[in-house]
């Protein structure tokens, strides 16, 4: 009987594992655009059938905020909802004397007071056209096929110049779309505000509550919210009564429909599995080592900052950056893990043998493959010698020392010369910084672990030293580094290719390696992107629009549900509350990014039984952050503002199991303004009261 028993459990397991690894649509995503929303699937889904009324009071309620990030109109005065995050960095220039947001947060007390950020705008999606049939026809005529890059930009251009003077487009952004690359073309009108001022924001604490630790977790606490206003051009509120999203405060429940509304950025979801493999191999993996050197250092560097009372403001600076390249770490680490999952990469594979089967011309996939078979070679140079700073002031220096060579010997002008000179003698002026000489140790070592078999690069740069030794003498050695034996030396054009110093004979050796690489991927991208192309078509061809297109920082529509998942051997519940907050705030011992302002101490009971954040199972992207969730009225129900960790391989595979989209809570935003803020005033017209 236990045989038997252990038999059927494999048989089970086997079948589990089968079953997971069956590929699905959805596997693409759900970022709908507005021209083909899936109303069949939301009717068969929820049993929801919204309109076409629905579809345009959520679309022109829904905002691009800058360049950057998406929003919401959310009351009939012009009131703007969108992150803290997508914020921050612009409302610095808005603080007055004595003023630190930071630290204080701030609230207008009336529309008179709130601030207006110069460089702000907003862009509302006024219209919407497809035009698929009037490309094709373009390129009929020219009997040229949708694959030729150059030809299909040209009907783009002839098509947008034709709208930009057609009664409607008149005074509208046009943009037009590539979708399925080249299966569907759109062309779509914005109406941009200007005009944009501050009404409220959270103090970092809250607005980044957790900081680097929470970042891309669940459960979470964070009150990650901005509000801003739109004004007319005559100073007044903008009046958007028709087209607002009105705060629902209850939310939404666990199992009920959500929307999500915004411009999610890029996705890469009709990639091949080559390219995806190549990813893994090379482009992902060499890019993470990268980025946690770099930021490794940074943090020890922050850590000697920080014990310097007279160093903060530079401490928090370094510390700003360093969270930007440990997000890039969470993200780039989390696609790669996804990368390296077989369930998720044999649903790759499964879905790509179907639309192979149903191809017109398989040799497409084996064309691609070979395309990036012959670059592999060239990846190591390509991503660890192009010029960053980050990268070190000693591999700059070879970059401007082969530009101001290659002057040389193309007789550029003295003024040409002398630019690259001072920067040459500039960029010197570092190596003096141990850090200089930590960076470069750290970029050979990184070349060492990457280069490509066979390739004998830095066996010849090393000349038999080890990287520690060539790198000490390199410092020790070049003259670049003394601002008089640089100037010196450089003065002297006609014998400079005679010069043998160390830095000089790296950049001769190293440079032509990037250019090389650069070169090899620039020539074959033309012919890669064609293929790509008819990659995607072939995808379409056999599902049509019942795939979404990949993301590209326009207007989608995401539906799912709200719903928690299992993680870390329990259960994630399906929303938070500001008891947990507190939570953190005391088990951390108070401590940051943990820590809580002092208007947050003492609070009520009604703030604490207040839900914060939720989670659901919508797909979102970078790009994605401050668009509005809402239900299948259309009132907002939270504000998006990361994914957990499980969602990052997003990027090229979407798992509606285990991906959760992670928003604040409406009402966690009114409890806040309600009992810690006291603003009423903008609550009232939050619920329209």
């Amino acid at each position: 009987m236990k045989r038997i028993l252990l038999t059927l459990l494999s048989v089970l397991m086997i079948m589990s594992i089968s079953a997971q690894k069956e590929h699905s649509p959805f596997d693409f995503g759900k970022m709908w655009t507005f021209e083909n929303p899936p109303k069949e699937w939301f009717e068969k889904e929820y049993g929801f059938t919204p309109d076409d009324q629905w579809f345009e009071k959520v679309r022109m309620s829904s905002l691009r905020f800058a360049s950057w990030c998406s929003a919401s109109f959310v009351s009939p005065d012009g009131l703007i909802m969108t992150n803290h995050h997508c914020s921050r960095d612009v409302v610095g220039a808005l603080q007055q004397e004595g003023e630190n947001f930071d630290t204080q947060g701030f609230i207008a007390a009336s529309k008179a007071d709130e601030r207006r950020a110069e460089n702000v705008f907003v862009e509302q999606l006024n219209k919407t056209m497809d035009i698929t049939d009037e490309v094709k026809a373009i390129l009929s005529e020219q009997n040229t096929d949708i694959s030729n890059l150059e030809a299909r930009g040209a009907a783009l251009q002839s098509i947008q110049d034709k709208y930009a003077a057609m009664e409607g487009w008149e005074g509208l952004r046009l943009q037009t779309v590539t979708y399925y690359s080249g299966g569907k073309f759109s062309l779509y009108g914005y109406k941009k505000f200007s005009d944009i001022r501050l009404v409220w924001i959270p103090e970092l604490d809250l607005g980044l509550y957790g900081g680097d630790p929470d970042n891309f977790t669940y459960p979470r606490y964070n009150l990650d919210c901005t509000f801003w206003r739109a004004y007319d051009d005559d100073g007044q509120p903008l009046n958007t009564s028709a087209h607002y999203l009105q705060f629902n405060e209850q939310g939404a429940a666990e199992g009920e429909p959500t929307f999500v509304v915004g411009n999610p950025g890029r996705t890469e979801r009709y990639r091949t599995v080559d390219q995806l493999v190549w990813d893994r191999d090379y482009r992902y993996k060499m890019d993470l080592r990268f980025r946690k050197n770099r930021h490794a250092l940074m943090m020890e560097e922050y850590n000697e900052l920080v014990k310097d009372p007279a160093k903060t403001f530079e401490a928090q600076e370094l510390l700003s950056t360093a969270f930007s390249i440990s997000n890039g770490i969470k993200a780039y680490g989390g696609i790669l893990d996804g990368l390296h999952n077989p369930e998720l990469l044999g649903r790759k594979k499964s879905m790509e043998a179907e639309i192979k089967s149903k191809s017109s011309n398989p040799s497409y996939w084996n064309d691609l493959s070979k395309a990036y078979k012959e670059l592999e070679p060239h990846t190591w140079s390509l991503i660890h010698l192009g010029p960053s700073g980050l990268r070190g002031s000693a591999l700059l220096m070879m970059h401007e020392l082969n530009k101001y060579e290659s002057l040389i010997a193309n007789d550029g002008t003295e003024e040409d010369l002398k630019a690259s000179r001072e920067n040459i003698i500039n960029m010197g002026k570092t190596l003096g910084d141990p850090k200089e000489k930590r960076l470069f140790k750290m970029l050979l070592n990184e070349i060492k672990e990457d280069i490509y078999p066979g390739d004998n690069t830095l066996i010849t740069l090393l000349e038999g030293m080890s990287i520690d030794s060539y790198v000490d003498k390199l410092f020790e050695k070049t003259k670049y580094s003394n601002e008089k034996k640089a100037s010196k030396c450089l003065s002297k054009t006609k014998k400079l290719h005679k010069e043998k110093d160390m830095l000089l004979q790296a950049s001769r050796l190293l440079i032509p390696k990037y250019q090389a690489a650069g070169t090899a991927f620039q020539s074959t991208g033309g012919a890669r992107r064609a293929l790509e192309a008819k990659i995607a078509n072939e995808a379409f061809n056999v599902y049509g629009t019942d795939l979404p297109p990949d993301a590209t920082f326009t207007l989608r529509i995401s539906d799912g549900i709200v719903k928690g998942y299992n993680y870390n051997g329990t259960e994630a519940p399906y929303k938070t509350t500001y008891f947990g907050l507190y939570d953190r705030h005391f088990s951390n011992d108070k401590e940051n990014p943990w820590s809580l302002p002092e208007r947050w101490q003492n609070p009520p009971m009604e703030l604490l039984k207040a839900p914060i954040n939720f989670v659901s199972t919508n797909d979102i992207i970078g790009g994605n952050s401050g668009s509005p969730m809402i239900n299948a009225k259309g009132e907002c129900v939270g504000l998006i503002f990361d994914g957990n960790i499980e969602s990052l391989p997003g990027n090229f595979i979407f798992d509606e199991e285990y991906n959760r989209t992670v928003s604040v809570h409406s009402g966690g935003i009114l409890a806040a303004l309600r009992y810690i803020y006291k603003a009423d005033h903008l609550v009232g017209e939050l619920i329209g009261k």
